[in-house]
């Protein structure tokens, strides 16, 4: 049986438990892991008053029907959105943590429509700049699996959360592999959305030039298609309605990475996950194609290069906008708004021009394979304070990320849609993840794979979700 948002929705339906009683386990169990420092802010009335809502509607109801998770428990993360009433911090002490008054934005609309009921708020690094979830404001975000490693970052208090079963599904973001990296790290479900398929709306605050999307972290592929089918299509702004792209063809050409290059050099655990993938999904029928390093190498660095100029120019932007005080912030992220303020405009056009030939050189890519199945990390998870944030070194700090999540960025870049899940266990009980990659709108192709490579049952989540009748 599948332990997940679409198990506990189907039990309230069916009376065994009632969303009241599904959001109390889940405060208890925020209380019983507050040590794992997931989650940044609590509003327990809301999230009951939530649950009380549903648990108002008659079962029958076509509002209710309407509702793919409803009276589920939920956190938004402390970056993006936003979802009214939970005031953002963003894991900074710069942005005063004050009862919110903005409303929901579009995204945060759909998550509440789909009957999910919010209760609190994740932690994340400083701005998201970092790929481990430990500001020094705190809390410091640690693994389920291991507290000694980090859940990842910047959605590592989503991935924690849901790894240890607080939610059994959680808000998330990504710039730069921000949904994928967490998902890795604490053996979860995370779809970074192609470009221009999520609301970004009304504000577009947390567009990031086209890098940035947000969805959730699962513990299933299947909560992951019903929560992308919920949220996605026709934002209002800059982007047309969402059409999936379908591949009628039983044969699917899976292209299969030979290796990461020697820079940022992947293990053997987790190379050799990749090709298991490929020999399970080739024992269906499908045709395995080799994808040498050299393929995508410069579209990899030129992806790097623009999720570091286009983070520190929104955060010298934001700064300026509000007239806000950078010394308030940690030293790696002065470091950020100092570097984004003296960004000359013609090496940002140089980072902004280089990620259409980014996109050109996947769908060239694409040409000759379906989906790009390659790492997602390069290693197990971290220990906590792999990635500190005390000092101004931006180039050491870039470069650490680069070399823990090498691809990451590749998708944020480009534009494509990317997955990740698990796909079994190293030596040491960590999960071996797999990311797979489509061309734009190709979310639908991807869901289909990754819901092939599920049903291996490779990987077990060691902690219940709280509330979930056994």
């Amino acid at each position: 049986m599948i332990t997940d948002a679409t198990a506990l929705a189907e039990a309230i339906a069916s009376r065994r438990l009632t969303s009241t009683q599904a959001m109390q386990a889940s405060i208890t169990a925020a209380e019983a892991f507050s040590s794992l420092g997931a989650i940044t802010y609590r509003d327990e009335a809301r999230g009951l008053a939530a649950a009380a809502g549903i648990d108002a509607l008659p079962m029958a109801s076509p509002a209710r029907a309407a509702m793919p998770f409803a009276g589920v428990p939920t956190l938004a993360k402390d970056l993006g959105g936003p979802f009214s009433g939970f005031p953002v911090a963003a894991g900074s002490a710069l942005l005063d943590r004050m009862q919110s008054d903005s409303p929901d934005s579009d995204l945060a609309k759909r998550f509440r429509a789909s009957g999910l009921c919010l209760f609190g708020l994740t932690t994340s690094p400083e701005f998201g700049l970092s790929l481990a979830s430990e500001p020094a404001i705190g809390p410091m975000c640690r693994n389920p699996l291991d507290p000694g490693l980090t859940a990842g970052g910047s959605s590592g208090g989503a991935a924690a959360a849901v790894a240890a079963g607080i939610v059994a599904i959680a808000h998330a973001t990504d710039a730069g592999g921000s949904i994928r990296v967490p998902a890795a790290c604490c053996g979860l479900v995370g779809l970074k959305p192609g470009r221009g398929t999520m609301p970004a709306g009304p504000s577009f605050g947390n567009h990031l030039g086209g890098i940035a999307s947000e969805l959730a972290i699962c513990r299933s592929v299947r909560d992951t298609a019903t929560i992308f089918s919920a949220i996605s299509g026709h934002a209002r702004g800059p982007f047309p309605p969402v059409k999936q792209a379908q591949r009628a063809a039983a044969t699917l050409r899976i292209g299969i990475l030979t290796d990461t290059g020697t820079r940022y050099p992947t293990d053997a655990d987790r190379m050799a996950v990749i090709e298991t993938a490929g020999m399970a999904l080739e024992a269906d029928g499908h045709r395995l194609v080799s994808v040498p390093f050299t393929a995508i190498d410069e579209a990899c660095t030129a992806s790097r290069r623009a999720f570091f100029d286009i983070v520190c120019a929104n955060l010298a932007e934001a700064i300026t906008a509000f007239g806000l005080d950078a010394l308030r912030t940690e030293p790696l992220t002065q470091a950020a708004i100092a570097r984004g303020l003296s960004l000359p405009a013609i090496d940002l056009w140089k980072s902004l021009n280089g990620m259409l030939f980014v996109s050109q050189d996947l769908w060239r890519l694409f040409d000759d394979v379906d989906v790009l199945l390659c790492p997602m990390l390069s290693g197990p998870p971290v220990p906590i304070g792999s990635f500190p944030s005390d000092h101004g070194d931006l180039d050491l700090h870039f470069g650490r990320m680069a070399a823990f999540a090498p691809l990451a960025s590749l998708a944020n870049a480009s534009g494509c849609p990317a997955i990740t899940l698990p796909f079994g266990h190293d030596a040491d009980g960590l999960p071996l993840p797999v990311q797979i990659m489509a061309p734009m709108g190709g979310e639908a192709l991807l869901l289909q794979v990754a819901q092939r490579l599920e049903r291996e049952q490779r990987y077990t989540h060691p902690f219940p979700i709280a509330g979930l009748p056994s």
